[in-house]
């Protein structure tokens, strides 16, 4: 008998000669806030993660002579003492002295010109990948022409309501024991607004149009199944105009970064910034430090807009109750569970079969979305 198999054998990456570089990231605006600069340490394939800079001395050295200091805050997140806005026709260079002794600074930067986004809009679409969803589409138009190249960002706020939230809620009995008592909900959050933030690079350039014109450009897809657009929702999309250093660095980021598998994506080696060390030349240091006219505007929508009675998307979690028992040989059963927050009263077992309780409960997130997001609508919101 001949017998055949496939098997798959594990890979043990080595890596050798690794190198400690410091990396840089800030962009400042035309905002008048309190801007950020990222610093961290590049990290080995096996580590958690990138490792902060905590200990340096940041600052902006501005054309007119004007120094804004930083300070760190936390997770090598460094913002200055005093908000400010970047002005046009100024120079500003990033300059970083590191607790070891070394010293950083970044080229010359200017901020780019203004353009505003003139129009956004929800549209109910089927996607290139043949999916039903909602696509956010952003216009702009520049009649100098001399933004061309675009970034964008947003951020999302939705409502979210709990599918399985009751007026009541089960604590253990304070007498003790597996016994619980069914009282008031006070705690469980029904309706809550959380906040998801842009992970990818979203770019465009109008550098082979006729006009520096942005149309019906899509920044954000979301699909019909996804709960976020359930009920309501928000989207904040903010517009940078970027010059062609930065613009160029952030292409070839998001080429280098977008292939699916790590072995068979473009292997970048090093990406130039315009940070650079001012001790030895040759030391690679990585990031940029951009100045960039921002532009914003949000848009509301509910679900209903566009799917008119039509079935909501599932929820984030499939919420089927259980009714374990009080508790059992072993012990106690449903008062851990209770307590330890895995799960909420989900309405009463009036008919307990064998191995069940008198009470239903669901797990958190469907009976209490602040595990989603916070329970206090945003200032910004809309009805």
């Amino acid at each position: 008998m001949l017998i055949c198999y496939g098997c798959i054998e594990p890979f043990n990456a080595v890596f050798e000669d690794f190198q400690s570089a410091l990396v840089i990231e800030g962009t400042i605006t035309n905002e008048l806030k309190l801007h950020q600069i990222v610093l961290t340490r590049t990290y080995e394939f096996e580590a958690d993660g990138p490792s902060p800079e905590t200990t340096a001395n940041v600052r902006i050295i501005a054309g007119d002579g004007t120094t804004f200091s930083f300070e760190h805050v936390g997770d090598g997140v460094y913002v200055p003492s005093e908000a400010f806005a970047a002005q046009f026709g100024v120079d500003y260079q990033l300059e970083v002295d590191t607790q070891d002794g070394k010293s950083y600074a970044s080229e010359v930067v200017q901020l780019t010109s203004s353009t505003s986004i003139d129009d956004i809009r929800a549209e109910r679409i089927i996607n290139d990948d043949g999916q039903d969803g909602m696509g956010i589409f952003i216009d702009s138009f520049d009649p100098t022409g001399s933004s061309v190249n675009y970034r964008y960002e947003f951020i999302e706020t939705y409502r979210v309501i709990a599918p399985e939230w009751f007026s009541d809620s089960l604590i253990g009995d304070p007498e003790g024991g597996c016994g619980v008592i069914r009282i008031p909900n006070r705690t469980d959050a029904r309706i809550c607004y959380p906040t998801d933030f842009s992970n990818a690079l979203i770019l465009t350039s109008t550098a082979n149009l006729n006009e520096d014109r942005v149309s019906n450009f899509m920044v954000r897809f979301v699909n019909r199944n996804n709960y976020i657009i359930s009920h309501r929702y928000s989207i904040l999309v903010r517009q940078f105009v970027e010059s062609n250093d930065a613009y160029t660095f952030f292409e070839t980021l998001n080429e280098f970064s977008g292939s699916e598998s790590l072995l068979s994506q473009t292997q970048p080696g090093f990406l130039q910034g315009n940070i650079f060390s001012k001790d030895d030349e040759d030391e690679k240091v990585l990031g940029f430090f951009n100045a960039s006219s921002v532009s914003e505007k949000r848009l509301f929508f509910n679900y209903d807009d566009f799917y008119p009675g039509e079935r909501l998307p599932p929820y984030v979690e499939d919420c089927k109750p259980s009714s374990p028992p009080i508790a059992s040989t072993g012990g106690c059963i449903i008062r851990p569970i209770l307590e330890a927050g895995i799960g909420v009263y989900a309405g009463d077992n009036p008919e307990p079969r064998v191995g069940q309780g008198p009470y239903f409960i669901v797990s958190r997130v469907c009976g209490d979305c602040s595990v989603l997001g916070p329970e206090e609508q945003p200032d910004f919101w809309i009805e």
